[in-house]
């Protein structure tokens, strides 16, 4: 598995621990490094920071941009995984653009949708995200 897509999951797993138990993100970082030291490339643990770091500064405005976009569902009905999925990929569309080209910040949310969701969940992070972008990008 490659460095970003390695970065990406470690991401995706303090995203939803945060929205599970709330932990602040000195925390979730010092968690993230105890538990993958040594065995992840610390490029990978460097970039999966910045994504964390990238959610968590602009939750609030992630949060409203799903919302509108994901038509008829508010943030606290959508599965978790879901939620942390696209708060993860918008962050990367909205935060990381220099970084990440938009394509492959949806591409890798959808393999992260189909490998940790439902049966569903590819379908849907693909049209909220895609409906993100198009609505940031006039």
């Amino acid at each position: 598995m490659g460095v970003r897509r390695t970065a990406r999951e470690l991401a995706l797993q303090a995203i939803y621990q945060h929205d599970i138990t709330g932990d602040p993100p000195p925390k979730l970082a010092q968690d993230l490094h105890r538990r993958h030291h040594g065995e992840v490339d610390a490029e990978a643990l460097s970039f999966a920071a910045a994504l964390v770091r990238a959610v968590l500064d602009h939750r609030d405005e992630l949060d409203r941009l799903i919302e509108a976009a994901a038509e008829n569902w508010r943030m606290e009905r959508m599965a978790v995984i879901d939620r942390s999925i696209l708060r993860l990929g918008s962050a990367q569309l909205l935060h990381l653009r220099g970084e990440v080209p938009p394509r492959v910040a949806i591409d890798e949310a959808i393999e992260l949708a189909k490998r940790y969701g439902d049966d569903g969940s590819g379908r849907f992070v693909n049209g909220v995200l895609d409906r993100i972008y198009r609505e940031s990008n006039p």
